[in-house]
């Protein structure tokens, strides 16, 4: 009840993404009834029939991703304070941004139902037209209702587990310092908590200053830079906490703060930026591991005739290649953000830079599913041609499906991380910054994403598509 007064409560701009779930919902499920339309008409190959069910993993991934994305940046689930005390903690708002993906994708199941049973004439009595139709239809037998149902339930399971998995409660990490114990040199217990440098170990004074500088007066400057060690805390031989240092006197009536209330370097210095480049190289041999794959089956296997899909060994190799893209663009837009960094940057680049850096964590796996998909058109486009096998109704169904979600998730992405910087963007012009300049820095991040992904996909989409020109 509470998933449905938030859909009818919802601004336009939210119905409109959950009516993009539904449509994706509903384009899936109609590819799901035609794979088994398609089994029902040729009983006697299973192998195809099986390889047109596979094909339709391509869209159901699709639409799974823009529901995720969409649940994101739903504003009804956003966790908020004061909600818990209600039982609105985040648990419950995720099995409610669960239960209203369900929803969605379940119209468009039940959508995509009504238009199967109408093109087979089952709700108008009008057979069908067309060879392609009656086969994808299977017209003049009877569907299997556990597998309708088993289909048609498949998409809005799959999304609505998605956005649970994504969207479920996370613990916050405890620091390195009190999640582990720290032995520093020789086993000593306690040492070793805050690294040190290279020669700090041995310079002259390091060890004695300690014992020497604590009956002096805490005043001091030098005296508290001798008391703290690599760590900014102070340290013993015995690996013990030491006694804390007496407050300084007051001298002509005047009162000095201590050197604790005093502003410190990495007290004014912003926060580090996520590093998203751990998963960069896996990407890359992923990447590898797929163009191998579809190189080698390519070469193995002939060029698709009319009418039929390419093999399932080209199909794990396409796989392959979108999430090696996919796990690589976090990487890639992390590193792009840094390049525009380099080499004397002004407050263009600079701005344009941190701000790939910061929200490459949300846009660099959809980027990286465009991409995929981009060089997936251009093998299509290379081997379909005009004295290549038939682009059929259903593979261009296929087609615009998973095109229309990637861009759309990518389009999605962009707002929320729009959203999320709007709290800087409105601090940077009460600063005085002139609208132009951010305008100027969106568009430098747009060509430093089109200069480093374009060639990319044009280098895989070449290497993908020289195997099936033959």
């Amino acid at each position: 009840m509470l998933a449905l007064r938030l859909t009818r409560t919802a601004h336009l701009a939210v119905h409109l993404r959950r009516l993009l779930v539904a449509v994706a919902s509903a384009g899936t499920g109609f590819l799901l009834l035609c794979a088994l339309g398609h089994a029902l008409s040729h009983p006697d190959t299973p192998g195809a029939a099986a390889l047109r069910l596979a094909w339709c993993a391509a869209p159901l991934a699709a639409a799974v991703q823009l529901a995720v994305a969409v649940a994101r940046t739903d504003p009804g689930t956003r966790p908020r304070s004061g909600l818990s005390a209600i039982g609105l903690g985040p648990g419950r708002l995720m099995a409610v941004s669960a239960t209203t993906t369900a929803l969605s994708a379940s119209l468009g199941s039940v959508a995509a139902l009504l238009a199967y049973l109408h093109l087979r004439g089952d709700l108008t009595s009008r057979p069908p037209s067309g060879r392609v139709a009656a086969d994808a239809l299977a017209v003049g037998q009877s569907l299997p209702a556990p597998a309708v149902l088993t289909l048609l339930v498949l998409v809005p399971a799959c999304a609505s587990a998605a956005v649970a998995q994504a969207l479920r409660p996370r613990d916050p990490r405890p620091a390195p310092s009190a999640a582990r114990r720290g032995y520093g040199r020789f086993g000593a217990y306690g040492w070793g908590k805050a690294r040190e440098t290279f020669g700090a170990y041995g310079r002259f004074g390091s060890r004695t200053a300690v014992a020497a500088a604590r009956p002096a007066a805490a005043g001091s400057h030098a005296g508290g830079a001798a008391l703290v060690g690599a760590g900014g805390t102070l340290q013993t031989q015995a690996g013990e906490p030491p006694a804390p240092a007496p407050d300084p006197a007051p001298t002509d009536g005047a009162t000095e703060p201590p050197d604790a209330a005093l502003p410190t370097a990495a007290d004014t210095m912003p926060a580090p930026l996520p590093q998203n480049t751990t998963a960069l190289p896996w990407g890359i041999a992923v990447l590898a591991a797929g163009l191998t794959v579809e190189t080698y089956t390519g070469n193995a296997s002939a060029a698709p005739t009319p009418g039929t899909a390419p093999s399932a060994g080209v199909l794990i190799g396409w796989a392959l290649t979108a999430l090696g893209l996919a796990l690589a663009g976090p990487g890639l837009t992390h590193l792009c953000g840094r390049l525009l960094q380099a080499v004397r940057p002004g407050a263009l680049r600079l701005l344009a830079g941190r701000v790939l850096m910061e929200e490459s964590h949300r846009v660099g796996r959809p980027l990286g599913v465009v991409a995929a998909v981009a060089a997936a058109a251009y093998v299509a486009a290379t081997v379909y041609d005009g004295d290549g096998p038939a682009f059929g109704p259903l593979a261009t169904l296929g087609a615009s499906l998973v095109a229309g979600c990637t861009v759309a998730t990518l389009l999605t992405a962009a707002v929320a991380a729009r959203h999320a910087r709007a709290g800087t963007t409105d601090a940077l012009l009460r600063l005085g910054a002139p609208p132009a300049t951010l305008r100027g820095a969106a568009a430098l991040r747009a060509a430093a994403l089109l200069a480093l992904f374009g060639p990319l996909t044009l280098l895989v989409a070449v290497l993908a598509a020289l195997p099936l020109e033959h």
